[in-house]
């Protein structure tokens, strides 16, 4: 039987082997603490965890090494279906451990994230118009070759590896009032949620376009949703996968929607007032505060997770970003 739970020996699990011989390769990234006023919210402090400057730029590079170092890797090397993020840090991944690396991605994804793949090293295959497609043909391929198999976010090692986030988080500056997560697939919000637990209350955020947790709380089930939108080349899993959906289930109250709109004018402010370039998939949260969507208590610290920054420089200056008060 799948194990579709996250258990703190899971996660302890992940942190040793991060721990032994690997901090060379993984980042501690900076957590900054600002005072809401400072970002415009009336709350007490506004944590950014920059997330974004980790190896691959993104979280992704925690649970991809972390299932590398999990078991023996075949000849054959490793395969995985993405987006982007997740086979950009698994390519990182595979070139430290010396392994070869086969990434397939569907026709939604942007052409700087295939750019970097093959600058990593890994053999790039576009198949199909969506994530379900380049997974039905990662899993052809990993049937034929024999190579690692890799999954974007439903792993018990990946999404271990993505909760070493937490612990981080908790190791720089205690625990937050709340926690606002951005969710496709599901991956970072399962792994935040299983270290977290209710200690914070751990806020899933979801564009409109791509609504994979709020269908399946709707459903009672995990269900196959249309997706598109700004945030689709991150986000863009058509499922929660199952053991997010156990976790949140258990451990997350609040799933938010937020529209296009509001999430592009959020990347841009990150980047025009603080210089932070960051995809849109990471400006989920700043976008639940801006609009109102998240209403913090006024003495509440709100932990936000900028999670990648694999985009196209250019598009940073492509609008002005609106004013908040």
């Amino acid at each position: 039987m799948t194990q579709t739970d996250i258990k703190r020996s899971d996660i302890d699990s992940a942190i040793s082997r991060l721990d032994k011989g690997w901090r060379h390769f993984l980042r501690e990234t900076p957590l900054w603490q600002l005072s809401g006023r400072a970002m415009g919210v009336d709350c007490a402090q506004v944590w950014l965890k920059l997330e974004h400057q980790q190896v691959g730029g993104s979280f992704k590079a925690r649970g991809m090494l972390n299932r590398m170092l999990a078991q023996p890797i075949p000849a054959a090397g490793v395969v995985i279906a993405s987006g982007g993020n997740a086979g950009i840090a698994a390519a990182a991944a595979a070139q430290a451990l010396g392994v070869p690396c086969e990434v397939f991605v569907s026709a939604v994804s942007s052409q700087a994230k295939r750019d970097r793949l093959r600058q990593l090293g890994a053999a790039v295959t576009v198949a199909g118009e969506g994530y379900t497609q380049a997974y039905e043909a990662c899993l052809e391929r990993q049937r034929v070759s024999g190579a690692m198999l890799m999954h974007a976010y439903d792993q018990v090692e990946v999404v271990a590896g993505a909760a070493t986030l937490g612990a981080e988080i908790e190791a720089q500056a205690g625990l937050p009032g709340s926690v606002l997560v951005s969710v496709g697939g599901g991956g970072l919000i399962g792994g935040l949620a299983s270290w977290f637990e209710q200690r914070s209350r751990v806020v899933a955020l979801e564009p409109d376009l791509a609504p994979t947790l709020h269908s399946a709380r709707a459903a009672g089930t995990p269900v196959d949703v249309a997706v598109s939108g700004v945030a689709a080349d991150s986000l863009g899993a058509k499922r929660i996968g199952d053991i997010s959906w156990a976790v949140t289930q258990r451990h997350v109250k609040d799933a938010l929607l937020l529209p296009d709109a509001a999430i592009r004018a959020a990347q841009l402010w990150l980047w025009q007032e603080l210089k932070l370039a960051v995809e849109p998939a990471a400006a989920l949260g700043l976008a639940a505060l801006q609009t109102g969507a998240y209403l913090p208590r006024p003495d509440e610290t709100v932990c936000l997770i900028l999670c990648g920054a694999n985009l196209d420089p250019a598009s940073l200056n492509a609008a002005p970003a609106p004013s908040f008060p």
